[in-house]
């Protein structure tokens, strides 16, 4: 994200600086000893190369992965809501979304719905721009091993064929938590993005082959994210996509 110190770059680098240091605060290390699920992918008309197949995400030991990942937060604040309280404003005591919420809560006692939130609109907004700009660096610190595969292989066949993306990122209109619970050491959060994406596709000569240049497109995904509830890492990883149609 970000060599010439002319006032065009110090001022690039202090913006690059102050991105960095608001993201840690949702995004953190991988230790490379969790155990992230994942789910294979496929061709997307949305994103226009890549798709997840359905299906729940599976565990599978993933090793060497590092780079930035979603973080829940680790301690709460002094000025923060106890778990529970954060749970129940967010989701009704008694449903099944509050219970999955409060079962990862009781991993995590500092565990806030809309903190995590915070982290996962971050997340959503680099891999989904990274994809478009074939930043496999970007990508690879924010997916589990076997999702940036995916990812990767779809890239890989868009520069086979000399097509490029041009996409620009409005902004999310809703993100919300649509379930949540643990599962085989694993807690898992999926997400349900709205966001407003300008996206076409173009060949090698730049012919116009898939979207628009100029019309602003509402994008509807269900993203899942998870970490290994044995470890001490609080990061997660966006381990499984599919299109909410």
């Amino acid at each position: 994200m970000s060599e010439l110190f002319d006032t065009t770059t110090i001022i690039t680098i202090v913006v690059a600086v102050f991105v960095l240091m608001r993201l840690r605060s949702v995004l953190g290390q991988r230790t490379g000893n969790e155990r992230p699920p994942f789910e294979p992918y496929e061709i997307d008309r949305r994103t226009r190369d890549a798709k997840p197949a359905r299906g729940r995400a599976k565990n599978k030991k993933a090793a060497g992965e590092e780079g930035k990942v979603v973080q829940l937060p680790g301690t709460a604040r002094a000025d923060e809501q106890p778990a529970n309280s954060a749970i129940d404003a967010y989701a009704k005591p008694g449903t099944r979304l509050n219970k999955g919420l409060s079962e990862i809560a009781g991993f995590d006692p500092s565990f806030s719905p809309e903190n995590f939130l915070t982290g996962a609109r971050l997340a959503y907004e680099m891999i989904v721009t990274a994809f478009a700009d074939g930043d496999r660096k970007t990508l690879k610190g924010l997916l589990s091993r076997e999702v940036y595969e995916g990812f990767a292989e779809a890239i890989a066949d868009r520069e086979s064929r000399g097509d490029q993306i041009k996409s620009d990122f409005v902004g999310i209109e809703r993100a919300r938590i649509k379930s949540a619970g643990v599962a085989s050491n694993d807690a898992q959060v999926t997400v349900e993005f709205i966001s407003q994406i300008v996206s076409a596709t173009l060949d090698r000569d730049g012919k116009l082959i898939e979207g628009d240049l100029e019309q602003v497109g509402e994008v509807r995904d269900l993203w899942t994210f998870a970490r290994d509830i044995r470890s001490r890492d609080p990061n997660w990883k966006l381990v499984a996509t599919e299109s909410d149609s």
